[in-house]
């Protein structure tokens, strides 16, 4: 078969990957685009579509499958060809086939391996029915989705049944391991052919094994014809008796011998949950095929023979029956007080005979009357019935005048019984009376709408109720954006078809948490005067500082004032939500301080230097005893400053006021004092010395 991933089906079906291959057809997973949901879409083999035989079969399936509504059987939604690709589009199920479960756990466990054959039971019921046999019931065709529900899938050699035969002779299709003997012979196969095939599956189910293997299908088949299975409580010790009995019953080689419907098989399976130890099953056993026949005994021959000899001659008996009324009447006349007593017997009998046929008179003008069958007073969740089960055993109780009426229920699965009306256990009723069942037709679904948010609560509440959605549940959320009443979000989503009985959850807005406020003008006050105000208006105003430099202003005070972005001048108000932000600049000046350098001139001025000072100023005409300083503040190439000192001079103090830091260079006459040098004012006075 050609490469079909990403191929458009009808226009419709987008396959997306191979999920499956059987015996006739490949299983493909893929998403319609028209009700935009996944779907499991099956393909005939390439080597089918040229046989018409096969493509008359395959589209039997889909009209078989298709006319099935049970919830333990794959849905089919649609059936079609393009070109020479024949497919079916069915339910999409997530899970493990049956086969894949006893493979990887082996054995399961009777109670689990009972409700799964109990749900099979179920859907076959619901085929064989509408006259549907599937004819190839195995483990491979059944699967377990994620919430432990058993689907009956690939009804792909079903067929519609009537008075004719399902095989062509010869013709045999299927797993041989879960063959019924007929089916093996290629001869007639019906329902019961089903029941044995789930015989099987059981068995496969409670041992981990097929009850029989051999090497070649044709051997394997030989078996299902010649050989009794194995007793599965033999591979299983604690098999209760009553699931052997059932598996042992489905499986019996004459069909006639087996349970003759699912229904019969699901009482059992049933009664096996609640009363797994009691041997309870009707298990009949045939050693040969002779019929039963009625042979006369020996004795009863030579009888036949005497009866000639042994008749009485003529006038005989009335001379006997004579001689005995003479006793008789002796025998009264001796005793005449128990001729009393025998002619009071005699009318005592008589007045019994006569009350007993008036009694039977009246009661025979009364109506039947029967109690209800203990499986319809005992239902329940565990117990539960269909329909049509129901129905049945109520007729086979003897009523007359059993009625089925339909209900939506949230609580009980499509096609079971709701309740039952009357439904007294241990009381007569005519079978005349009208007996109602009530079946369930599953949940009742609607749309929900498909504008709700940005209404108000009361229109939505009064839209939804209109529609039939009561259960409502309202709760109610703050937002800044949205008005008080108005509806944020609904869950489930618009529009989306959903059972009446769900719980609608809508929010609705409460409006903003937070109050309105008058925030006025803090300008001119100090920082924390500010900070203060604003606090006392609402500690939910979130108030944010910046600083600049104003020196026409004080220092600490506030310069400008921002309210949820708009700008405020002295004495303005503002009325704003409690959380906006406000924002306000403060002058910040900054810190002036000195810095005082104490210079030891006389170190800078040694005796050579003062004599060679001296020497050149006696040239000059003049001398000196002075020495100069020059100061360079920021700009290195020129002194800032310059003071003619005294070269003897210890401690000459110079100070410099300032902000922030600042380059300072001291020279002392030709010497370098204090080398260029960055100083910070932002710690405050502080004195610094210098000396050579």
């Amino acid at each position: 078969m050609m490469n079909l991933i990403g191929k458009m089906l009808d226009n419709r079906y987008e396959i997306l990957e191979k999920i499956g291959v059987g015996g006739m057809a490949t299983v493909y997973k893929a998403k319609c685009h028209v009700l935009n949901r996944y779907v499991a879409i099956k393909i005939l083999k390439d080597e089918f579509t040229t046989d018409s035989d096969f493509i008359r079969r395959f589209n039997t399936e889909a009209q078989a499958a298709a006319s099935l509504t049970h919830p333990n059987i794959v849905s089919i939604y649609d059936v079609g060809n393009e070109g020479n690709l024949y497919y079916i589009v069915m339910e999409l199920i997530q899970g493990k086939t049956l086969k894949e479960i006893i493979n990887e756990d082996g054995k399961l466990s009777w109670k689990w391996s009972v409700n799964i054959a109990i749900q099979i039971a179920s859907a076959l019921e619901v085929a064989h029915k509408n006259n549907i046999i599937h004819r190839d019931i195995k483990p491979h065709n059944i699967i377990i989705t994620e919430d432990g529900i058993a689907k009956v899938t690939d009804f792909g050699i079903a067929k519609a049944v009537s008075n004719s035969t399902i095989t062509a002779f010869g013709t045999t299709i299927g797993s041989v391991h879960y063959f019924s003997p007929e089916h093996a012979r290629g001869g007639y196969t019906d329902a019961k052919s089903d029941l044995y095939s789930l015989g099987v599956v059981m068995y496969e189910m409670v041992t981990g094994r097929v009850p029989f293997d051999a090497d070649t299908p044709v051997s394997v088949a030989l078996k299902q014809v010649q050989e009794e299975p194995v007793d599965p409580i033999t591979y299983t010790k604690d098999l209760p008796i009553s699931v052997n009995r059932i598996i042992l019953k489905a499986m019996q080689k004459d069909p006639n011998l087996r349970y003759q419907n699912a229904t019969e098989m699901l009482k059992d399976l049933r009664m096996a949950l609640k009363r797994p130890n009691e041997d309870f099953v009707v298990l009949a056993l045939r050693d040969d095929d002779s019929p039963t026949q009625k042979i006369p005994t020996i004795y009863e021959l030579d009888m036949e023979r005497n009866n000639d000899r042994n008749a009485p001659k003529v006038g005989e008996d009335d001379e006997k029956k004579k001689g005995k009324l003479a006793k008789i009447k002796e025998f009264y006349e001796k005793h005449k007080f128990l001729k009393f007593l025998t002619i009071l017997a005699i009318l005592a009998i008589i007045f019994v005979i006569v009350g007993l046929i008036t009694v039977g008179i009246i009661n025979g003008s009364r109506t039947e009357q029967a109690y209800l069958p203990e499986e319809v007073t005992n239902m329940d969740a565990e117990n539960p019935l269909t329909g049509d089960e129901a129905k049945a055993l109520l007729e086979g109780a003897g009523f007359t005048n059993v009625q089925i009426k339909n209900e939506a229920s949230d609580t009980v699965e499509v096609g079971y019984v709701i309740k039952i009306e009357p439904d007294k256990a241990n009381y007569l009723y005519n079978v005349d009376q009208e007996i109602i069942i009530t079946v369930s037709t599953g949940p009742e679904i609607g749309k929900l709408p498909t504008q709700m948010v940005g209404k108000q609560q009361s229109d939505v509440e009064k839209q939804l109720k209109d529609l039939g959605f009561d259960n409502l549940n309202i709760t109610q959320e703050t937002s800044e954006t949205v008005e008080e009443g108005i509806v944020l979000s609904v869950d489930p989503a618009e529009g989306e078809e959903v059972a009446k009985s769900t719980t609608i959850n809508i929010v609705v807005s409460s409006g903003s948490q937070y109050k309105t406020v008058t925030v006025k003008s803090v300008i001119g006050s100090s920082e924390a005067d500010a900070k203060t105000v604003l606090s006392a208006i609402s500690p939910n105003l979130v108030v944010e500082v910046t600083y600049d430099e104003d020196d026409s202003k004080s220092d600490g005070v506030v310069l400008s004032q921002t309210v949820d972005g708009k700008a405020l001048s002295s004495g303005e108000t503002v009325d704003v939500k409690e959380n906006v932000t406000v924002r306000l600049v403060v002058n910040k000046l900054p810190v002036k301080s000195t810095i005082t350098f104490k210079i030891n001139v006389a170190s800078y001025c040694s005796d050579e230097e003062n004599e060679e000072s001296n020497t050149v100023d006696s040239e000059n005409g003049s001398s000196s005893n002075t020495t100069e300083i020059a100061i360079y503040d920021e700009d290195m190439s020129r002194p800032s400053d310059t003071r003619s000192v005294d070269k003897s001079n210890t401690n000459f103090e110079y100070p410099i006021t300032g902000t922030g830091t600042k380059k300072i260079k001291i020279v002392v006459g030709s010497n370098l004092a204090y080398p260029e040098t960055t100083v910070d004012f932002s710690k405050g006075d502080q004195t610094i010395t210098i000396s050579k």
